[in-house]
């Protein structure tokens, strides 16, 4: 992009400026409308989103057995849904501005098997294409126990296959380690950002780990050459895949059972706000999905993105979605928030969820690293750094005075994307920044 075409775009979109100078910004989308219109629109049916969650169902003995953590829950990967009424305070203290309803974690940090939100979408696209070569090799109808996936002649099979991804770290972890469980042979590419114990762990799995100097758009065009030059080869698509997708929107039917569980009311008089960290876009834009599905135009959903990586802001408000990268506007993509460090966005999420997301704000890494102190000193839960870009949301929609959002009867959810495979060592390294800021 020239500078004629970034002053022209700047003239368009004042915003622009306000992102170009890093600063914390929210950005209401006029595109968004009423949730059924935009979920029809997406053409993506409620049937294909109920198919993703029978699959996983199927699994789920499967997943009990090979990774022990999850028999407690029968082998369904899910996390739990926590009232933080401490953080709460600390945020009004900090901010000036109280909270009227009542806040919660989504703590995917939490979920089992690789300890990030990637265990929805990654882990369910490898199950998939797992379950489709089973199928279709007839070595498993849909009516078997699906434990059999732990047996010899499978294992065998799927060893004879390969699945590439391109990630900055997260992601990697979930597909690594499920592919590798399986028997595939895996690799993931993984951009400068990647956290090198990420890299450690994938590699003590038995994954094949690819390093480059350039950042997440070259790792992932890397993983898309091996798989064209390899009929065998899956590749996990972050930017256009349906599938991973699909495994994310399960959630929204999971949070609904959750919230239902725990006597929290969603309707017109109990609007619901959930801000969601957000990358390249897939885990959020197809977990906003769901929660659409499941609570139509009584859920408010929100993408977070660091103030140095705010791609899918651009793309959505621009409507040139990936036709637009933060280098353009001369941003540097470089964040603490790794699974942030995205400077193109998935236009295939953009345009889906271009009538349906209500907004997006950006945060600086420097409250991140705050925030990540506060919340570990106030209700004892360690996050990584870029699964508290969702923290500031209440602050950001109830000062900005977002219709609804100083509800006294609304609840503030906040997605809690990683942190649970963090070493010790690291996390204190990122609580001593926090409390130095």
């Amino acid at each position: 992009m020239n500078e004629i075409q970034r002053a022209q775009l700047i003239k368009t979109y004042p915003l622009i400026q306000e992102l170009i100078g890093e600063k914390e910004v929210l950005w209401l989308n006029p595109e968004n409308g009423p949730a059924q219109q935009g979920i029809t629109q997406s053409g993506i049916s409620d049937a294909a989103v109920q198919e993703a969650s029978d699959r996983l169902k199927r699994f789920a003995p499967y997943i009990a057995k090979v990774f022990p953590e999850t028999a407690p829950a029968q082998g369904i990967i899910e996390s739990p849904l926590t009232e933080i009424s401490a953080m709460a305070k600390s945020l009004g203290d900090a901010y000036g501005c109280s909270i009227p309803g009542k806040l919660y974690l989504k703590e995917d940090n939490a979920l089992p098997i690789s300890g990030s939100i990637k265990a929805r979408g990654g882990i369910y696209e490898v199950l998939k294409h797992a379950e489709t070569i089973a199928l279709d090799k007839g070595l498993i109808t849909e009516g078997d126990s699906y434990s059999k996936f732990d047996e010899p002649e499978l294992r065998n099979e799927l060893a004879k296959h390969k699945i590439a991804v391109g990630s900055t770290g997260n992601l990697g972890l979930s597909i690594g380690i499920m592919s590798a469980k399986l028997g595939f042979n895996v690799t993931v590419h993984m951009s400068a950002d990647a956290k090198q114990w990420k890299k450690d762990m994938l590699r003590e799995k038995g994954v094949s780990v690819v390093e480059y100097a350039d950042d997440y758009s070259k790792a992932v065009e890397e993983g898309r050459k091996q798989a064209e030059a390899d009929p065998l080869c899956h590749f996990v698509d972050d930017e256009n895949s349906i599938d991973l997708f699909l495994g994310y929107a399960v959630a929204g039917e999971r949070v609904a059972a959750q919230l239902k569980e725990q006597g929290i009311q969603v309707d017109k008089d109990h609007p619901l706000f959930v801000y969601l960290p957000c990358g390249v876009g897939g885990g959020p834009g197809g977990v906003a999905f769901g929660l659409k599905k499941a609570f139509g135009d009584h859920v408010h959903c929100f993408f977070a993105e660091p103030t140095h990586s705010p791609c899918m802001l651009l793309g959505m408000m621009t409507g040139l979605h990936e036709e637009i990268a933060v280098n353009d506007i001369g941003l540097d993509n470089k964040t603490v928030a790794d699974g942030l460090a995205v400077g193109r966005p998935s236009g295939f999420v953009g345009k889906t969820m271009a009538p349906l997301i209500e907004g997006c704000y950006t945060i600086a890494d420097q409250t991140m690293f705050r925030l990540l102190t506060v919340l570990a000193d106030s209700e004892g839960i360690r996050l990584e750094p870029s699964a508290l870009a969702g923290m500031t949301g209440p602050m950001q929609t109830i000062s900005d005075a977002v219709q609804d959002a100083d509800h006294p009867n609304a609840t503030h959810l906040v997605w809690a994307t990683g942190g649970g495979m963090v070493p010790e060592s690291e996390m204190a390294h990122y609580y001593g920044i926090g409390k130095e800021l």
